[in-house]
């Protein structure tokens, strides 16, 4: 019996593609497989001319809960070139989605950590459910956002990634539309009629005219990466994953303990 994909990628009569993050048992958090899935569908999607717009939603009761905790213990074995491979694909697929050249959604709802705020940032509109928490947690494990660290700063700011990705606190979406992590937030039953509504407005907005003015916020701002750029994000956050402090960080949180950091 063949194992449901972990991206599901479906695309209606009008060219709107949806990619729905499938590992619900996981809370949808990602492993190499999960990211493999997405960058092909990415990439799939970026040749498809037929394809408008974009959203991106998460299976089951939480959008992107972050790294797979069994993903990153099996990583902390890996050689140095198959750990910055797998630091590299997340840098991937994030640039991917940073520069998809149709408009790109996201609907949030229950837990976004980690690389699912990230997922949030490269997006053109994110939209939240008043149950959806946050946070950069990174740090509390030991290892470092870095693969997503650009797109944080690009959609929140310097000011607001500083204290969140420094601390690892968790915020509701009250305090993700303050720091413009998201741009609305809406009542469950609601979420995807505005959704629609937003997605019709967009429809009257010719296909290249947007891929050029999209590309052009981000090539004249420069918040594109080059390969450069993605190697060394990829090369931070694999030395760090692989550390002490990121093997004491995930053994800590595995074990249910403060790290030994804290004081």
């Amino acid at each position: 019996m063949a194992t449901e994909s972990p991206v599901l990628l479906a695309i209606d009569d009008r060219g709107i593609a949806t990619a729905t993050l499938n590992r619900p048992h996981k809370g949808n958090a990602y492993d190499e497989d999960l990211l493999d899935a997405l960058i092909a569908g990415l990439e799939s999607l970026t040749k498809n001319e037929a394809v408008r717009a974009l959203v991106i939603r998460g299976a089951g009761k939480h959008f992107q809960a972050g790294a797979d905790l069994d993903w990153l213990a099996r990583a902390a074995t890996y050689t140095p070139e198959q750990a910055y491979r797998a630091s590299m694909g997340t840098t991937r697929a994030m640039q991917l989605l940073n520069e998809f050249h149709r408009p790109t959604f996201a609907l949030v709802h229950g837990a976004c950590f980690g690389g699912g705020c990230g997922m949030v940032c490269c997006v053109d509109v994110a939209l939240a459910t008043p149950d959806a928490i946050f946070g950069l947690t990174e740090v509390r494990v030991g290892v470092a956002p870095t693969p997503i660290s650009t797109h944080m700063v690009n959609a929140m700011g310097l000011r607001h990634t500083r204290r969140y990705a420094l601390t690892g606190e968790r915020f509701g979406a009250a305090e993700a539309l303050r720091i413009g992590l998201v741009h609305e937030v809406v009542e469950k039953d609601g979420i995807d009629g505005r959704l629609a509504t937003i997605l019709d407005e967009t429809m009257l907005s010719a296909p290249t005219a947007i891929a050029v003015t999209k590309d052009s916020f981000l090539a004249a701002n420069g918040l594109t990466l080059d390969p450069r750029q993605m190697a060394m994000l990829a090369h931070e956050s694999w030395t760090q994953r692989a550390s002490a402090e990121g093997r004491e960080g995930l053994a800590a949180f595995r074990e249910k303990r403060r790290p030994a950091w804290y004081r």
